[in-house]
């Protein structure tokens, strides 16, 4: 995942892959998931985001993952 700011619009994106999006649903004013045609998510858009969230918060983050999903199982 990558993070975007852009400063001078106000506008956060966060790029969770690779693919390039073919459309956008508006899921709430001012944020945008972006995907492809296979409706895989590729990116969220968040205008005027120091309105909706901590800016601070794009700088620290927590993962945390459930060991299963990152375990394959062979047959």
């Amino acid at each position: 995942m990558k993070v975007y700011y852009d400063d001078e619009v106000d506008a956060l994106y966060l790029k969770l892959g690779d693919g390039s999006p073919d459309g956008a649903i508006e899921i709430s004013e001012g944020i945008n998931l972006d995907t492809t045609s296979e409706d895989k998510i590729v990116g969220i858009e968040i205008l005027n985001a120091s309105k909706k969230m901590d800016l601070k918060t794009i700088l620290t983050y927590k993962l945390e993952i459930k060991k299963d999903l990152i375990t394959q199982k062979s047959a």
